[in-house]
C-alpha cells in the first residue's frame, strides 16, 4: 500500500510539514459551511475538485503527512498498520460523491495527486481526470505513449519497465511492440505534460475550486487551486490539518471529507452512486482477460505469441483534442488575472498621497532655499578702496555663489524628473506628478509606493530633498 509505494521512492529529505495537529469544526459550523458550499456549487459553471491522500483513508489507505501518516510515522521510526492491498481497496464515499457530481454536471474536472487509482475505479471518465503523480493501475508505452489499464496494481515505482510489450496497434494494424512502464513518479520526475496542461487549463477556467484531503504542500499540484482564486473564482478547502493555501481560501471546512460530501449531496438532492464493478476499468480488464483465455483454451492451435498480439486491454490515454479544446482554451483566455480591488484602491490612494507629499516637499524646499539664498549668501559689494584685481575677484566669487544656487535648483528638478523616469521605466506610471498605480499591479514586483519611497529616501540621503545645501 502507501508504505510500499513510499519505500519504492528514492531518498528525499524534504517531505514537507509532517504530523500537524488536526482541528475539527463544531457540527453547527460544518452545517452552515456546507450550506454555503452547496449554494456556490449550484451557481458554478465550472467546478474543479483537487484531491489528496485524505480522501482515501476511509478505504484503508494511509495518508502521508497526517498524525498517523506514512512519512509522519517514518520520521518516528514506525510503520502504519495496513490490512488491505491496492487491488482490494474500493472507492470511498468521497470518490463516489465526486463521480455522482460529475455525472450530474456539477463537476467539470478532477485533479488528483493520488496514485491509488480509486478515481479511475469509481467510474470517472479519463477526459475528466488528471493524474499528476501517476496511477498504480495504468501502464504507459515508452514508444507510442499510449496508456493501458492494468488488471492488478503495478509493483514498480519510478516509471520503470514492467516487463510487458505494448498491446497497442499501429495505423497499419501491426503491434506497437514498445515496452510498458509504470506511471508512478519518483521525487525528481517531471509531471506528465498532458495531465498537467489540462489541470492548469481547468484550474484557470474554473469559477470554483474545491480541495479535499490535501495539505497542498507539493508543487506544482498545491498551487493549481490558487489559479482559480487569482481569476476571480472561489476557493474552498476541506481538510483536517492546516494547508499551504489557507490564506487564499474563501471557505475552510475542518471535518472528515466523507461527512462533508454526504451532507453536500443531500443538500444538492443527489443520491450518491454505489460502486459498480461493471464501471470499474480494472474489473472490466480482468473480465476481458478471462474471456480471452477461455477462448484460447478452445483453440489448441493458439500460441502464447498470439495471446500477446490479440489481447487488448482498455486504453486510458489522453487525447490531444482534449488538451487543445478550443472552448476550454477560450474560457481560460477570458479569465484574466485580477487583484483585490479594495487593496488596489488603497495602494493607489497611498501612492497619490505620497506623490502629493513629495511634490509639496520639493516645492517647500525650493521656497526655503530661495530664502536661504537671500539670507545666507552674503554677496560682498566692491568698495572704492578695492584694487581692480580685487573687484574682479569679488565679482567672480559672487557669480560662482549665484550660479551654485541655480545649479542646486536645476539638480533638484532633475532629481524630481529622475523619480518620474524611474517609475515610468518600471511600467508603473500612468499619470500624476510623481507616480500613480496602474489598475493591475504585477504581484511579483514591489508596490509603486515602496519603489518611490526607496527612491525618495535615496535622494534624501544625498541631501537633495532634505533642504541641506550640498554645494553652497
Amino acid at each position: 500500500m502507501s508504505c510500499n509505494y513510499a519505500e519504492g521512492l528514492s531518498n528525499y529529505e524534504n517531505k514537507g510539514k509532517l504530523g500537524l495537529p488536526e482541528r475539527f469544526d463544531k457540527p453547527e459550523d460544518i452545517a452552515k459551511k456546507v450550506t454555503i458550499l452547496a449554494e456556490w456549487l449550484r451557481e458554478s459553471k465550472h467546478t474543479v475538485f483537487h484531491t489528496g491522500a485524505g480522501i482515501s483513508t476511509s478505504a484503508g489507505i494511509p495518508d502521508f503527512r497526517g498524525p498517523k501518516g506514512v512519512w509522519t510515522l517514518e520520521k518516528q521510526g514506525l510503520k502504519p498498520d495496513i490490512n488491505i492491498s491496492w487491488d482490494d481497496a474500493k472507492p470511498t464515499l468521497t470518490h463516489m460523491a465526486i463521480a455522482t457530481l460529475e455525472h450530474a454536471g456539477h463537476a467539470q474536472y478532477v485533479v488528483t495527486q493520488n496514485i491509488d487509482g480509486l478515481h479511475l475505479r469509481s467510474g470517472l471518465p479519463r477526459q475528466k481526470l488528471a493524474k499528476l503523480h501517476g496511477n498504480m493501475l495504468v501502464d504507459k508505452c515508452n514508444y507510442c505513449n499510449r496508456q493501458f489499464v492494468r488488471r492488478t496494481a503495478v509493483t514498480t515505482v519510478g516509471q520503470k519497465s514492467v516487463g510487458q510489450i505494448c498491446p497497442g496497434r499501429r495505423i497499419n494494424g501491426r503491434l506497437c511492440r514498445g515496452k510498458l512502464h509504470d506511471t508512478i513518479l519518483d521525487w525528481e520526475d517531471g509531471l506528465p505534460d498532458d495531465d498537467l496542461d489540462l489541470a492548469i487549463s481547468h484550474s484557470c477556467a474554473a469559477d470554483l475550486s474545491i480541495c479535499l484531503g490535501t495539505t497542498l504542500q507539493i508543487v506544482p499540484s498545491g498551487n493549481l487551486p490558487v489559479n482559480t482564486k487569482k481569476r476571480g473564482g472561489k476557493l474552498v478547502i476541506c481538510n483536517l490539518q492546516p494547508t499551504k493555501q489557507d490564506r487564499h481560501a474563501d471557505l475552510i471546512i475542518n471535518a472528515y471529507v466523507d461527512d462533508v460530501m454526504k451532507k453536500l449531496l443531500n443538500l444538492m438532492n443527489l443520491e450518491i452512486l454505489d460502486y459498480d464493478p461493471s464501471h470499474d476499468p480494472t474489473k472490466l480488464t480482468q473480465i476481458l482477460w478471462t474471456e480471452y483465455n477461455n477462448r484460447l483454451k478452445d483453440s489448441i492451435s493458439s500460441s502464447s505469441r498470439e495471446v500477446d498480439e490479440q489481447f487488448e486491454p482498455i486504453e486510458w490515454s489522453i487525447h490531444q483534442e482534449w488538451v487543445k479544446d478550443k472552448e476550454l482554451l477560450d474560457k481560460v483566455k477570458s479569465k484574466k488575472v485580477i487583484r483585490n480591488k479594495r487593496q488596489a484602491k488603497r495602494t493607489c490612494d497611498q501612492a497619490s498621497e505620497e506623490s502629493k507629499r513629495v511634490k509639496s516637499e520639493i516645492k517647500n524646499e525650493d521656497g526655503i532655499n530661495k530664502k536661504d539664498s537671500d539670507d545666507e549668501i552674503d554677496v560682498k559689494e566692491p568698495s572704492e578702496n578695492d584694487t581692480p584685481d580685487t573687484k574682479v575677484d569679488i565679482k567672480e566669487a559672487c557669480k560662482e555663489e549665484i550660479n551654485g544656487v541655480k545649479a542646486l535648483k536645476v539638480e533638484r528638478i532633475g532629481r524630481e524628473v529622475e523619480v518620474k523616469v524611474e517609475c515610468v521605466a518600471n511600467g508603473e506610471v500612468n499619470t500624476g506628478p510623481i507616480c500613480d498605480v496602474k489598475n493591475v499591479i504585477n504581484e511579483d514586483s514591489k508596490s509603486v509606493l515602496d519603489k518611490v519611497s526607496e527612491i525618495v529616501e535615496m535622494k534624501d540621503q544625498s541631501g537633495i530633498l532634505s533642504g541641506e545645501p550640498s554645494i553652497i
